[in-house]
């Protein structure tokens, strides 16, 4: 079942530019320093920027008027100087199976979306960091959609608090969102100065509150980025691998061209070392006759041997247009069973979604594509922001 709420004209205000045209600045946008300095150039203490968290990610709360331990003189002035909005709802589908999705307006003529997977033993929210992605990876519908623009910190938060409110949370019950995953559009790393403040809110325990094992950031390898998220957060991290060796993923993560396997594993080693991390996630996703052969299974098994790795095999998600196919399931199994008898810790991911177009590899939004040329018909070259 879906529900439709139809676009607005095309001459609407873009939402990412309304804080600008309104004066107004989004709350969801501001992690804890960033909001106590905003709430002292209003005249205000610390503390209520404290207290302003509370009311927003503890309590769900996005009118001023109703935060009543708010001076009122202070709550005028929040009215007139700042906003809590959230991105607006264009479609919401819903899959026999649970999974959610909802399809968010970027501006007048784009969207992207946002999915919940609920499971017995938690409750996943996959984000979107992007309006399309511009690493062209060749198996996933997003890249075919090319890319437009970085969403704002604002509305990555945006879409964890909208969902929370979507999904009928009310204060003093327990989140109906245990875990955050940036699997959805767009490449995290490459909008790296929006995605680390949202990962802050998220954190926080002002904020959301959730711990850092069950933020997860996944990134397609922009291994500089890599390096400086280590620096700035500490979540979990999954790495799209795909493949065992350059040649294979070269032509499936083009990026792989300006950062080779031996040079992304060792920024992955390196983050785990500074955030004293567990393990690293790396997805591969199963390909009829491409990548998933027992031969692909060793050589990974050679990469990753003795390393702190988990392997999640991700059965493919077709999407119009596509050549590739899905690898039976048997094929699958088997190549799980090389990787474990090989030593490696290896799962298969369990399909969620794919009945509305949820599943990994198939969210696309609407976009107006801004790149001219293709990641994958050049060498090297992306704007990372």
């Amino acid at each position: 079942m879906s529900a439709v709420i139809p676009f607005e004209p095309a001459t609407a205000p873009d939402p990412a530019q309304a804080t600008a045209t309104s004066g107004r600045v989004n709350l969801l946008g501001l992690p804890r320093a960033e909001l106590e300095a905003f709430t002292a150039e209003l005249g205000s203490k610390p503390f209520r920027a404290r207290q302003l968290m509370s009311w927003m990610y503890k309590r769900g709360e996005g009118d001023f008027a109703a935060m009543t331990d708010l001076a009122k003189d202070f709550r005028s002035v929040l009215t007139e100087r700042a906003e809590i909005r959230v991105p607006e709802i264009v479609t919401r589908s819903d899959s026999a199976d649970g999974t959610r999705k909802w399809l968010l307006k970027a501006d007048a003529s784009q969207a992207f979306e946002m999915v919940y997977i609920p499971e017995p033993d938690r409750a996943t929210l996959c984000i979107s960091s992007q309006v399309g992605c511009a690493l062209d990876c060749s198996f996933c519908s997003t890249a075919q959609q090319g890319f437009n623009r970085n969403l704002t910190t604002a509305e990555i938060v945006g879409q964890v608090w909208l969902a929370s409110q979507e999904l009928g949370w009310k204060i003093g019950e327990q989140r109906r969102i245990t875990n955050v995953v940036f699997m959805g559009m767009g490449e995290p790393l490459a909008n790296f100065r929006n995605v680390v403040p949202a990962i802050r809110i998220l954190l926080d325990d002002l904020g959301f509150d959730i711990s850092r094992r069950r933020v997860t950031l996944s990134t397609s390898g922009l291994v500089p980025q890599m390096y400086k998220l280590a620096q700035e957060v500490n979540c979990a991290l999954a790495v799209s691998l795909h493949a065992p060796n350059d040649a294979l993923r070269n032509e499936l993560v083009p990026i792989n061209r300006k950062h080779p396997i031996a040079e992304l594993l060792e920024a992955c080693w390196h983050y785990l070392d500074e955030q004293n991390g567990r393990s690293v996630t790396f997805e591969y996703v199963m390909l009829d006759g491409v990548n998933d052969q027992i031969a692909h299974a060793r050589e990974l098994a050679t990469l990753l041997r003795g390393h702190p790795a988990k392997l999640n095999l991700i059965p493919f998600n077709p999407f119009p247009g596509t050549s590739y196919r899905r690898s039976p399931m048997p094929v699958i199994t088997r190549f799980r069973d090389e990787l474990i008898q090989q030593g490696l810790l290896a799962t298969i991911r369990r399909t969620r979604g794919d009945d509305i177009d949820a599943a990994c590899g198939q969210l696309a939004g609407r976009v107006n594509d801004r790149t001219r040329v293709r990641l994958g018909d050049k060498t090297f070259g992306l704007a990372v922001q």
